[in-house]
């Protein structure tokens, strides 16, 4: 795709994007044998759901048939977000992944995985987690000691409480339940 056509279609599709209540994240073209794949990568600071992302496509779908930004061969449209382990590049995403682990590559060599907890002008405040039993420390990064950086899926955190985040709302619903239980039992 030429820096032309990118630009163009940056430049066509980023109003529609925004009048939705999102970023446009990322535009690319590929070539699929005959067929051409436009994908677009949206976001938002609070995400973005499946009746966002159908409202957007549609209205990129629309902009794209009335146009010649894709020239006359047929393509693809896949509209999306940026995944579970993006690539943070923006401040905005930086933002984002506040209380999430990150795998960072320094500039001045060397990797670090720590957990964003703050983010300001100038850099990050990172938690970064103890090994072997040692407590996590604290640590400052400025953008500019950051070559990469990336999103960690984590599936066994626990929470400040000590039980695992992700059973959480179950173990909310289980104490619901026993607690409806149990007005049922008093009410007979």
């Amino acid at each position: 795709m030429s820096t032309t056509q990118s630009e163009r279609l940056r430049e066509l599709l980023e109003p529609l994007v925004a009048s939705q209540g999102l970023d446009l994240e990322e535009i690319t073209v590929d070539s699929v044998g005959r067929k051409r794949v436009l994908s677009v990568v949206v976001d938002s600071d609070s995400g973005a759901d499946l009746d966002q992302i159908a409202d957007v496509s549609r209205a990129l779908s629309a902009k794209l048939d009335e146009t010649d930004a894709m020239g006359e061969g047929e393509y693809t449209l896949e509209v999306g977000t940026p995944g579970a382990e993006r690539a943070l590049t923006e401040h905005r995403h930086y933002v984002r992944a506040v209380d999430r682990l990150v795998r960072f590559q320094l500039t001045e060599g060397g990797e670090l995985v720590a957990r964003i907890l703050t983010v300001d002008d100038e850099g990050l405040d990172l938690e970064v987690p103890g090994v072997k039993g040692r407590k996590a420390t604290a640590r400052r990064l400025s953008y500019g000691d950051i070559d990469k950086a990336r999103v960690q899926v984590e599936f066994n955190r626990k929470d400040k409480s000590g039980r695992h985040a992700e059973n959480e709302n179950d173990q909310n619903e289980n104490d619901q339940n026993e607690n409806d239980e149990n007005e049922m039992e008093e009410e007979a």
